[in-house]
C-alpha cells in the first residue's frame, strides 16, 4: 500500500547489511516492548506478534522485544506495562486493552522519556509519538456497505430488520466501527437490536443473536452486522441453532481461516482483510527508528481527544468468495492448501482457488 512505501522511504536510514539497525555511536539496541489485548481473536498470535518481531529482527539485529498478551485484562496489561518499564524497555507498542484506562502508563513512559506508539487501537486522553492502525470508520462503511448491497440483492431490504454486534465498548476502534457501518445503514435499513459486545467475545455474541432472535423473531431478521470474525462465527452459530435454512447476510472483518471458509460454504457475507502485515511491519520499523532517536514524519494526523496524534492508517480491503484468490491467498496470508479443507472443497473450486 502506499502507506507502506512512505513509511519504508521514511524510515529506509534504520540500516542495511551486516549491521541492520545498528544504534549508531555510542547508542545500544532497543528494548521494544510489544503488548497485545488478547488471543480469542488469533491475528493476534498468528499473524501480529511474529511479524513484528520478524521485522525487528530484520532491521536491528542488537535489538530485543519483550513480548506481553493481557488475556484482555486491563490489570493485567497495567502490570504488564509497568514490568516493561522496570526492564529497561525503550519503546512501548502498545495495543491497550481498555484505551483510556492506558493514559496513566503512557505518562508514566512520557516521563521516562520513552515513546510510545499506539498500535491497532487509539489511546485516548494524553498526547503521545504515533498511532499505527487502520482507517476504522472506513471499515465499519465497507462493512455496513457490503450488508446493505446483499441485502439488496436479496430484496430484503425492506422485509425485516438488522441486528448490530458491535465490538468491546471499552475499544476505541469499536466505536469507529459502530460509526462507520451507521454511516452506511441508516436511514436505509431498520435495526432492530444493538449490542456492545463485552471483550469481542465470541461467546457473548451469540448469546446477544439469541436473545435477537428471541425478542425479534426468527423471520423478522434480515441481516446481521457483526465487527468481526469471531463474534460472526457466535452469530452464526446462533442463527443455526435456531433453525434457519438460509441464513441472512452476516458481516465479518479480520479474515480469519474459519470466517473465510464460512464465506466459501455461504455462511458469512464478507469478511474485511487489514493487511496486518503492513501494520506490523509498520510499527516495528516506527519502533526501531524510535529506539534511534529518529521521528520519522507521519502522513496524517488523528485526533484522540487531547492531542493530535501522527499517524499511519491503512485502507480496509472488502473480501467475498469472488476475490479471496486475489486478496489474501495472492498476499500469503492464507494458502490454497490452508482454506480449501474437504468440506469446502467443492466451494474452492468454484471459487477458482482449485
Amino acid at each position: 500500500m502506499a502507506t507502506a512505501a512512505a513509511v519504508l522511504l521514511l524510515i529506509a536510514g534504520c540500516g542495511s547489511g551486516g549491521t541492520t539497525g545498528s544504534q549508531g555511536p555510542g547508542k545500544a539496541g532497543a528494548k521494544i516492548a510489544l503488548f497485545l489485548p488478547e488471543s480469542k481473536t488469533t491475528r493476534y498470535e498468528a499473524f501480529d506478534r511474529p511479524l513484528f518481531e520478524a521485522k525487528v529482527a530484520q532491521l536491528c539485529q542488537d535489538c530485543s522485544v519483550l513480548y506481553y498478551n493481557a488475556d484482555q485484562d486491563p490489570a493485567k496489561q497495567q502490570g504488564q506495562v509497568e514490568s516493561a518499564l522496570t526492564q529497561g524497555a525503550t519503546v512501548l507498542v502498545l495495543d491497550a486493552v481498555d484505551a483510556q484506562a492506558v493514559a496513566p502508563l503512557v505518562h508514566q513512559a512520557a516521563q521516562k522519556k520513552i515513546p510510545v506508539i499506539a498500535y491497532d487501537r487509539l489511546i485516548s486522553g494524553i498526547g503521545y509519538d504515533y498511532y499505527v492502525s487502520f482507517d476504522n470508520v472506513k471499515v465499519g462503511q465497507v462493512q455496513g456497505q457490503a450488508l446493505l448491497d446483499e441485502m439488496t440483492r436479496r430484496g430484503t431490504v425492506d422485509k425485516g430488520q438488522v441486528v448490530m454486534i458491535n465490538g468491546a465498548p471499552t475499544d476505541p476502534s469499536a466505536a469507529d466501527y459502530k460509526k462507520g457501518a451507521h454511516l452506511a445503514l441508516d436511514g436505509k435499513v431498520r435495526v432492530g437490536r444493538e449490542f456492545d459486545t463485552p471483550d469481542w467475545s465470541p461467546d457473548k455474541a451469540q448469546q446477544e443473536m439469541e436473545q435477537s432472535v428471541t425478542s425479534l423473531g426468527r423471520d423478522s431478521i434480515t441481516g446481521v452486522y457483526s465487527a468481526n470474525d469471531g463474534m460472526a462465527d457466535g452469530a452464526v452459530a446462533a442463527l443455526k441453532r435456531a433453525g434457519y435454512a438460509t441464513l441472512p447476510p452476516v458481516t465479518g472483518q479480520d479474515a480469519e481461516l474459519t470466517a473465510v471458509q464460512r464465506i466459501l460454504g455461504g455462511d458469512q457475507t464478507m469478511t474485511v482483510y487489514l493487511n496486518i502485515r503492513s501494520q506490523a511491519e509498520q510499527a516495528a520499523q516506527l519502533a526501531v527508528a524510535l529506539g534511534k532517536g529518529e521521528h520519522p514524519q507521519a502522513p496524517t494526523k488523528v485526533d484522540n481527544g487531547t492531542a493530535p496524534i501522527p499517524a499511519f492508517l491503512l485502507d480496509p480491503i472488502v473480501v467475498t468468495s469472488a476475490n479471496i484468490k486475489d486478496t489474501i491467498v495472492k498476499d500469503g496470508f492464507y494458502t490454497a492448501d490452508q482454506i480449501c479443507t474437504p468440506d469446502v472443497a467443492q466451494a474452492c473450486a468454484k471459487a477458482g482457488l482449485r
